[in-house]
């Protein structure tokens, strides 16, 4: 988890947790099991450190629901917002993000950040020309956000979650 702070509200960049994609190695969120492969070129937006692969690196791409996860953590019950994706992973454990750095993973393109209720319902998105402070200002200035998913413009494919700290 990487903590960005500003001076009213600190934000908790989540990848994908250890433990939940310990199992996702096993049978990912459709059940299918892992098919390793190697990144001939990089550039994947691995998931589970929030960073691109580089050449050779070992990755999967496996079906990922986050708002499923999400909710069974918090009691949430997202109903139909239930939804899976596909998302890039190391194949095997890796040291998860490195230390908090500048800015946010996968910031400089356009992207959507898609909020949610702590019930687990959409309360709205935007697309945003490239994710910093003032887009999570923003997406969490409405009290009845839990969560806000940022998601890849061109695919719709889940990137990382961001939650509300202090």
């Amino acid at each position: 988890m990487t903590t960005h702070a500003t001076t009213r509200i600190t934000y908790a960049v989540r990848p994908i947790d250890p433990l939940i994609l310990k199992g996702l190695r096993s049978a990912d969120d459709a059940g299918r099991e892992l098919v390793p492969l190697t990144d001939a070129e990089g550039g994947s937006p691995l998931r589970c450190c929030l960073r691109h692969s580089t050449p050779g690196e070992r990755i999967a791409l496996i079906s990922y629901a986050p708002l499923r996860r999400w909710a069974a953590e918090t009691g949430a019950e997202p109903g139909p917002y239930d939804e899976q994706g596909p998302v890039f992973i190391h194949a095997e454990a890796c040291e998860g993000p490195v230390a908090a750095g500048e800015g946010f993973p996968f910031a400089r393109a356009r992207r959507v950040l898609r909020r949610y209720s702590r019930e687990g319902r959409i309360v709205g998105g935007r697309l945003v020309e490239q994710v910093d402070e003032s887009a999570f200002e923003e997406a969490f200035a409405d009290p009845g956000v839990a969560v806000v998913h940022v998601r890849a413009v061109e695919y719709g494919c889940f990137l990382y979650e961001v939650r509300r700290r202090g």
